[in-house]
């Protein structure tokens, strides 16, 4: 399992368009994704449970993957969250 905490950069957070360039990033890949917002975990390959935690601007989370790609997939998504999903 692997995980790595981001803070999310651009002032919408994790809405709409953003939201889904971030599935279309995770389901690109073999393993389990759940993004984690304090104590609420969902999947992260699914937009409604995304757009579920209500992820704005300066909201630190955690991205955790489970399975043969986890490490890439973790540090991809990370770094989406991290361009301000600047595509």
């Amino acid at each position: 399992m692997c995980v790595k905490e981001v803070l999310v950069q651009n002032q919408v957070g994790l809405h709409a368009r953003p939201a889904t360039f971030f599935i279309q990033k995770a389901n690109e890949y073999k393993s389990s994704i759940w993004v984690e917002k304090e104590e609420r975990r969902v999947n992260a390959k699914s937009l409604l449970g995304v757009l579920s935690l209500g992820i704005v601007g300066g909201t630190t989370i955690h991205i955790i993957a489970d399975g043969p790609d986890e490490e890439e997939a973790v540090n991809s998504l990370v770094d989406l969250v991290k361009s301000g999903f600047a595509e």
